[in-house]
């Protein structure tokens, strides 16, 4: 097992004074004497890793809670499993510490599965196990599959799933630990499970494709959030619903110029089947109303516009409330996890519109056309009770197509810890 010990001072002699780490005879020094001290300690775990080191043991003075994580985040690898022996803390800390990682290995291995593998009722089999691993009796489920999904008024997952051979999916899970069934809701998590994306009949190019078994990032985001914030000891009843599809091309798939009915009445068109996510999450948005909880919280790989806005080292979030923006931006600092808001009013939701119905699901030109993120959000805003306080993350950063400086290729984890610390507020 490798030692690893930090320092602050430059490194010395043939390593050159600006190399991230100096190699000792039985072990490493990261030196981190520069304003970003944790992108320094996770760019030097990835190093590491990326020299095939697999086991290391985080030795001597410096090494926080924060500056551990940070190399975990860089060490975590995509093929292979990584042992860290934490360096000595608090016993509280070195809690939490195995919690976050338990959470982020599982949305490692559930959006890195390939997509033959991770298909809508698998991904809800897989949250259902992991929490129940995690709260035990306390959690209670329903599935509901194929055309039940119809006979219950979810037009959106089934409409989206409907082609694919493995049928859609939602998944409602109740986190009750006060032991009474009338126990109100504290929050509802709900999450975008596209566990493949060919974008349907705007179907997308082979290069847009073949990353698309992260589609699901936003429902394993949740659902980790919630074992996170549970292994963090929440006390309060919450709910999880994620909506599974695969959207695919075959002779039922919807098209282009469908009009679907909602449950609470809305009317909308298709004008782009690659604008899917938000159709499959309305169904979970009016379902969280239903349980008349006063937050919702939603995670989705939702739109490339996002991305283009943010990058891929901030999620960017949006709320109509700005006092709940504010804290889960503040929050997102706390945890290292960036996230940043972006536009969101309501005059946003007319920005979608429709000859045909109450709104489109997007607008018929590339990428959705200008402020297609606050737009997609909006689109969301109208499934929204308006008794709750409601907070999107359009997760810009939870997933590489590739390997960089600081990650692995694959899924990130983050959004994790941000979502879990909004529900233990």
């Amino acid at each position: 097992m490798l030692t690893v010990l930090l320092s602050a001072e430059p490194n010395q002699g043939v390593w050159g004074d600006k190399a991230l780490v100096s190699y000792q005879q039985d072990s490493v020094v990261i030196h981190y004497q520069d304003d970003f001290v944790l992108r320094r300690i996770q760019q030097a775990a990835r190093q590491l890793s990326a020299q095939g080191a697999t086991e290391v043991s985080l030795s001597g003075e410096g090494w926080s809670y924060e500056r551990q994580w940070a190399f975990y985040c860089g060490f975590a690898a995509t093929r292979k499993p990584v042992a860290v022996q934490w360096a000595s803390m608090d016993e509280d800390e070195l809690e939490l510490l195995n919690a976050r990682r338990r959470s982020a290995d599982w949305v490692r291995q559930v959006v890195n599965a390939t997509p033959e593998d991770m298909y809508p009722e698998k991904l809800a089999q897989e949250a259902i196990s992991f929490l129940k691993s995690v709260a035990g009796n306390h959690i209670s489920h329903e599935v509901l599959v194929g055309d039940e999904l119809l006979a219950e008024g979810w037009i959106g997952t089934h409409s989206v799933g409907r082609a694919s051979s493995r049928p859609p999916v939602m998944l409602t899970l109740d986190f009750n630990p006060t032991g009474d069934p009338d126990a109100p809701v504290h929050a509802c998590l709900v999450g975008k499970g596209i566990t493949f994306d060919s974008g349907g009949y705007s179907i997308k190019s082979s290069a847009g494709m073949v990353a698309m078994k992260c589609d699901m990032g936003g429902a394993a985001t949740v659902t980790a959030a919630l074992a996170y914030a549970i292994e963090q000891g929440l006390k309060k009843r919450v709910k999880l619903v994620l909506c599974c599809a695969e959207n695919m091309v075959a002779g039922n798939a919807y098209k282009l110029g469908d009009i679907l009915t909602y449950k609470n009445g809305l009317t909308v068109e298709v004008v782009n089947t690659d604008a899917e996510g938000r159709l499959v999450l309305a169904d979970g948005l009016i379902k969280a109303g239903e349980m008349k909880a006063p937050l919702i919280i939603d995670a989705a790989t939702l739109t490339g516009a996002a991305m283009m806005a943010v990058g891929q080292d901030y999620n960017a979030i949006f709320s109509l409330q700005p006092e709940l923006l504010r804290k889960a931006q503040q929050l997102s600092e706390l945890v290292n996890e960036p996230a940043w808001p972006l536009p969101l009013q309501k005059w946003h939701q007319n920005y979608c519109p429709s000859d045909y119905a109450d709104t489109a699901n997007s607008r018929p030109v590339k990428g959705g056309g200008m402020g297609g993120a606050s737009n997609a959000a909006a689109f969301l805003s109208r499934f929204v009770s308006d008794d709750s306080r409601w907070i999107h993350f359009d997760l810009a950063s939870c997933f590489r197509d590739g390997a960089d400086a600081r990650w692995a290729a694959g899924a990130t984890g983050l959004g994790v810890a941000n979502i879990a610390a909004l529900l233990l507020q």
